[in-house]
């Protein structure tokens, strides 16, 4: 009796404690503190493309943190992710966003993910929006597999789809400067729905218009036959392969060059894969998108981030989706897209808006020399001389941060000590470049005169 009575009165205390405990567990070890309430987006959510069936693009929206002007009037990026089938997320979380996923040394040695700002996003002065594109990808949802796009068309339609749905979110878009942006795969994104938006602003009145005031494309796949061509003289004369290490891999390349003039395109893609595998194995790197790391991007990061449910609620996630940072179902819905070239797309939008190109100077997959290589084919009245004109040094606080070439409506720029995700690796870089060609500042500033050599 004595010790039941005495366990009795013990128990109230013995539950609060229990209760204590338990709530100083939770708040450290849930995971939604990974994600701290200034880290959550302005918005996030879907935007339907099909109202009929449900697919629809998962987005999050960050508004400018320090802002100049009116937010009326404060221009907008669309940042869109490449694969095809990867998911902005990883722009958004390992590049560019306001908040980076990083491993942080705890307690017994033990890492752990956590979030930390990132001096470098693109949302300091504009508003900063990530589109999981097509869908299927990331959080976006596919109603069913036969409605992700095939083709760029397919692809433009529903992004055009989800960026005026986004629009019509808040009476103060409406009006806003729009500037697409993206890197690899989305070389093609990008030139896409630029291409689509004038196109439909031509039959539309003006209060109904996309603001398109520009695209920019890093580290693009636009025009892949041409620059299917690059990797062998690229990998050469970088010191990567000795000259019958060349002679193989462009047999390589030819073979894909003559699938895609006979149209095989499925078989054109598998070939351009080989080409990859072939230079892979050759050199030996720890990733392509950069031959200077000694191991790849960690991508896994933003995976397992956003594989934690209080996560995905806290974005406005459907929490049944199993996030995957690029899908093999997309990738495989566009297996035919992926060596057909948008360069026309491009060289509508240069006659009818600005253009950026921007390349990570380690990036083997496709970097300067593979860009260069298309550009010089395009066909645009200002071609020879944007060709012509001086390729001008670009320093960031006296110390070089690459290569600036302008000329009319057309900007190429060569990020030094940077790979394929260039905001990754030069965050303070990246954003001086894309805030200064948006506002047409320093090297990019119309008033400056574009010389000829």
């Amino acid at each position: 009796m004595p010790n039941t009575q005495l366990g009795i009165k013990m128990r109230p205390s013995i539950i609060l404690c229990f209760l204590l405990f338990l709530c100083f567990f939770l708040w450290n070890a849930s995971p939604s503190s990974l994600l701290p309430k200034e880290a959550l987006p302005t918005k996030s959510g879907y935007l339907p493309v099909n109202p009929s069936t449900g697919s629809a693009i998962f987005y999050t929206f960050y508004e400018a943190q320090t802002p100049t002007s009116p937010l009326s009037q404060i221009p907008l990026l669309i940042w869109l992710q490449g694969g095809p089938g990867c998911s902005s997320m990883t722009g958004n979380f390992l590049e560019l966003g306001p908040w980076r996923v990083t491993l942080s040394q705890k307690e017994k040695d033990v890492e752990q993910l956590s979030l930390e700002p990132n001096p470098g996003s693109w949302n300091r002065i504009f508003g900063l929006l990530f589109l999981d594109n097509p869908i299927g990808t990331g959080f976006s949802i596919a109603a069913t597999v036969d409605e992700i796009p095939r083709d760029q068309i397919s692809v433009a339609k529903h992004l055009f789809a989800a960026i005026n749905g986004f629009i019509q979110l808040d009476s103060s878009f409406t009006n806003r400067p729009v500037y697409v942006t993206g890197e690899s795969y989305a070389g093609k994104y990008v030139p896409a729905i630029g291409y689509y938006i004038l196109k439909q602003n031509e039959h539309v009145q003006v209060s109904k218009r996309v603001n398109l005031k520009g695209v920019a494309i890093g580290n693009g796949l636009t025009d892949p036959v041409t620059q299917v061509a690059t990797h062998a003289a690229n990998a050469y004369f970088s010191g990567l392969i000795n000259e019958r290490q060349k002679y193989e891999l462009e047999k390589a390349q030819w073979e894909a060059i003559k699938l895609v003039k006979m149209g095989n395109w499925s078989e054109a893609t598998d070939a351009r894969t080989h080409v990859v595998r072939l230079l892979q194995n050759m050199t030996g790197l720890a990733t392509l998108y950069d031959y200077s790391k000694r191991v790849p991007y960690p991508t896994d990061l933003v995976t397992r981030l956003l594989s934690i449910e209080e996560v995905k609620k806290a974005l406005g996630a459907k929490e049944s989706i199993v996030f995957e940072d690029c899908s093999d179902v997309v990738g495989e819905a566009l297996l035919a897209d992926i060596m057909k070239s948008v360069k026309y797309m491009v060289e509508f939008l240069v006659k009818n808006t600005k253009v950026l190109l921007y390349q990570g100077h380690f990036d083997l997959r496709d970097g300067v020399v593979s860009t260069e290589a298309w550009v010089k084919t395009m066909k645009w009245e200002g071609i020879e001389n944007f060709l012509m004109a001086e390729r001008k040094v670009w320093k960031v606080k006296d110390d070089l941060a690459g290569y600036v070439q302008k000329w009319e409506n057309l900007s190429n720029v060569v990020v030094m000590g940077a790979g394929h995700l260039v905001p990754t690796d030069k965050p303070l870089n990246s954003q001086i470049m894309i805030e200064d060609w948006v506002l047409q500042k320093g090297l990019f500033a119309n008033k400056q005169k574009n010389s000829v050599i």
